[in-house]
């Protein structure tokens, strides 16, 4: 079944190669490069074709002979690929590609105003993917439930439906529930917040590290999101919430101990790498393949 939809997928890909006539592919999913390396063994593609794992962990599907080189989020994941055949002078160590905009400077207090946000108060980001898709509704309502003082950004993404219960939710939390739908400037959404909530997607959480923007980790994916998970968590730049109750106790926590929320923080700014994608096509362009 794999093959045949693979087989699938070559032909739409091949129309599109041949439309655009790249110099170099740089392949940020799995199955183009499973794909792509095919073609290369069969001699059917000549160009410079590039693996840029999107997550802080590496599964077999990602790894292929042929490939220009790969691109890794950290030193663990270049190792690994190593141990798993790829030669070393072909990984490259730049971090998980995100926008440019994610290394420019945002003022706290401009972007908090832009949200009709108090910039003095401790902030909570909320967000479960683009799709709206996680129980935020109901993580907002456990939170703001609490006799706490902190306000709530709560990103419904492009799920009009969501966005709508929670501005019904919001009626009840004047001032304290500021419900958004789908965004392009999530970077001063984030540089207006001290903590996010989130689901450790490789995109998501790279944009927060670049960020300096500490996690509370809740609900990943069996794999690669349990994977970024632990990244987070073993670099301190992350809590891990199981339900609604220990999602509540970490944020009041954490409200207790500003000490530990500058740590967190910390670590994230630490481990945060706003320059990857220039680093990726750095190499790329001047490898003069």
């Amino acid at each position: 079944m794999r093959v045949a939809v693979e087989r699938l997928n070559t032909r739409k890909l091949k129309k599109v190669l041949e439309e655009i006539d790249p110099d170099h592919v740089i392949c940020t999913h799995f199955l183009p490069a499973q794909i792509l390396a095919r073609k290369v063994r069969k001699g059917d593609f000549t160009r410079p074709a590039w693996v840029q794992v999107t997550d802080f962990d590496v599964h077999a599907l990602w790894l292929h002979d042929g490939m220009s080189g790969y691109f890794a989020a950290n030193e663990e994941v270049a190792w690994r690929m190593a141990e798993r055949g790829i030669p070393s002078a072909n990984i490259h160590i730049t971090g998980i590609p995100i926008m440019p905009v994610f290394s420019d400077p945002q003022s706290r207090c401009k972007s908090a105003t832009e949200f009709n946000l108090d910039p003095n108060r401790k902030t909570l980001l909320l967000m479960a993917g683009g799709a709206g898709i996680g129980g935020i509704e109901q993580l907002a309502e456990r939170l703001l439930g609490m006799d706490r003082d902190f306000q709530v950004v709560a990103l419904a993404g492009r799920n009009q439906d969501l966005l709508l219960t929670l501005k019904s939710l919001a009626a009840g939390y004047p001032r304290r529930l500021f419900p958004l739908g789908f965004t392009r400037v999530i970077e001063r959404v984030m540089a207006a917040s001290d903590l996010a909530i989130t689901k450790p997607g490789g995109l998501t959480t790279s944009e927060c590290l670049a960020m300096g923007l500490p996690m509370i980790v809740v609900a990943p994916i069996p794999g690669q999101e349990e994977k970024n998970a632990d990244f987070l968590l073993e670099n301190g730049a992350a809590l891990k919430a199981c339900d609604a109750g220990a999602l509540a106790y970490r944020v009041s926590s954490l409200l207790d101990d500003p000490n530990r929320l500058v740590t967190l923080q910390k670590n994230a700014l630490r481990l945060g790498k706003p320059d990857a994608a220039r680093s990726v096509l750095d190499i790329v362009l001047c490898s003069g393949a």
